[in-house]
């Protein structure tokens, strides 16, 4: 390293130690000196990995750094996911050995263990306190964790969540909801709709379209019950629900000491009409399908291409979600915290179905693009801070070899083709996934990545967003 480089950076990591030995716990008020980011947009594509960008590069654009957010005035880093508690067995926990460098660069089978699941690797992104898989905002002695969300809302800031499977599934939830487990998705649910004041909720998980947005019946867990959703539907603007399960309230969301009723849309015109204009204060969008939006649809026979099986039309994109969220959000003038989850790229790759990994991951390059645009056209870099990771790898992907390569980066076969790509694994694995952001406070970013890997680099854990976040607002 250059020796003024080294010095620079020392400096500045002093200057940034000092910032934090200087105010006690219970002062926790945001430093004058520090940036504070007025908006923070968080992308989190679900099982991303390095070698899957990769593949999406080459099968769209036929070069390897093609996305905005990998381009020079972006910070790109690797960054470790695993979890701190991976299972319990004969009422033990069985803690996670984190992650060895040299181990994962030499043996294939390493990182093939003490893998995370979303829901740990999404609390740990969303509170900045690794726990155990299966957690949902708590932490491995029980206790409730704060959000980044919280965090938001104690500074009069706009929150959502936005995702491509069922809006109470393991990673939207993560960021605003506290449960012991993350398939408890009914109590998720209503957590989400009247214990949280989130101002926007998106995901899947209607009821009423099965996988290919045909009308049917399915299950009603993932909005809460039957009941919660008809009154949903009416769109009357109540502020309580009741149920033969209770009585639920919804919560003031805009601290005005008043419940602040949620507006429900569900159709494609509906996500597009609300990126411009007036709008309502609090919305939940919830698409005309159930499980994803485009990835559960039924593959017509033959098709291995992406995009060859046609798309449906009837269900909006992630990125006029994206788009619609953020122009919710953004009339709170104190600013907002979103989080975005492409959350199909990881059941694509649980199949390790390439073909429709790189449909998901490429409307999750659009959905950053859109929060770019709105960035540049909105806001400005000086206040807004985008994110870009993920929570986890999943399938093992690597380019052609023969039986498990070790990071062999997927193979540019040219624009349109399929890149040379092979699947190792059905799950999630421990290796290191990308980091980008732009925007105030980036360099910190840079400076806690203060640990090496012989493949991919300096790389920061998954606690230092958030935990960058707190310092950087105050955590309340």
């Amino acid at each position: 390293m250059n020796s003024n480089l080294f010095h620079l950076k020392t400096s500045l990591l002093l200057a940034f130690l000092w910032v934090l030995s200087s105010h006690s716990a219970a002062q926790q008020n945001h430093h004058p000196d520090l940036p504070a980011p007025k908006n923070v947009i968080v992308f989190v594509s679900d099982g991303m990995g390095f070698n899957h960008v990769k593949a999406v590069n080459y099968y769209e654009h036929g070069h390897e750094k093609a996305q905005v957010y990998q381009q020079d005035d972006w910070v790109g880093l690797a960054m470790a996911t695993y979890s701190s508690v991976i299972s319990t067995q004969d009422g033990d926990s069985i803690y996670s050995a984190g992650y060895n460098p040299r181990e994962a660069s030499q043996n294939p089978e390493y990182i093939k263990n003490d893998y995370t699941d979303s829901g740990a690797a999404g609390t740990a992104l969303s509170t900045g306190k690794k726990t155990y898989n299966g957690s949902i905002g708590i932490g491995i002695y029980g206790d409730s964790l704060t959000h980044m969300s919280q965090s938001a809302k104690a500074l009069g800031k706009a929150t959502g969540v936005v995702s491509s499977v069922q809006l109470s599934h393991a990673t939207p939830a993560s960021f605003v909801a506290h449960n012991n487990q993350r398939n408890n998705y009914k109590e998720i649910a209503k957590y989400m709709l009247f214990s949280s004041a989130t101002d926007v909720i998106m995901g899947t998980g209607n009821p009423g379209f099965n996988d290919d947005s045909e009308p049917e019946e399915m299950s009603y867990r993932f909005v809460g019950n039957q009941e919660i959703w008809e009154q949903l539907q009416a769109n009357d603007g109540r502020t309580i629900f009741e149920t033969q399960a209770g009585t639920y309230q919804v919560q003031d969301a805009n601290g005005n000491g008043q419940p602040d009723p949620w507006t429900l849309i569900q159709t494609r015109e509906e996500f597009q009409q609300l990126t411009e204009g007036e709008t309502p204060g609090r919305v939940i969008g919830v698409p005309q399908v159930h499980s994803t939006l485009q990835q559960s649809r039924s593959e017509v026979s033959g098709h291995t291409m992406p995009f060859e099986t046609p798309f449906i039309e009837s269900v909006p994109t992630l990125a006029e979600m994206t788009r619609a969220a953020i122009h919710v959000l953004s009339q709170n003038t104190n600013g907002f915290f979103v989080m975005v989850e492409g959350g199909a790229v990881d059941w694509a790759s649980h199949n390790n179905d390439s073909a429709r990994m790189i449909e998901e991951q490429m409307d999750f390059n659009n959905s950053v693009e859109a929060a770019v645009e709105w960035v540049e056209t909105y806001s400005s870099w000086d206040e807004t801070l985008i994110i870009v990771t993920s929570d986890h790898e999943c399938g093992y992907l690597t380019g052609p070899g023969d039986p498990d390569p070790i990071y062999q980066p997927v193979t540019n076969n040219g624009q349109g083709e399929l890149p040379g790509m092979q699947w190792h694994f059905g799950s999630h694995t421990n290796t290191l996934v990308p980091f980008y952001a732009k925007g105030p406070g980036t360099d910190f970013f840079e400076l806690k990545a203060d640990k090496h890997d012989p493949i991919f680099g300096p790389f920061i854990e998954n606690t230092d967003i958030a935990n960058l976040i707190f310092m950087m607002w105050g955590k309340p």
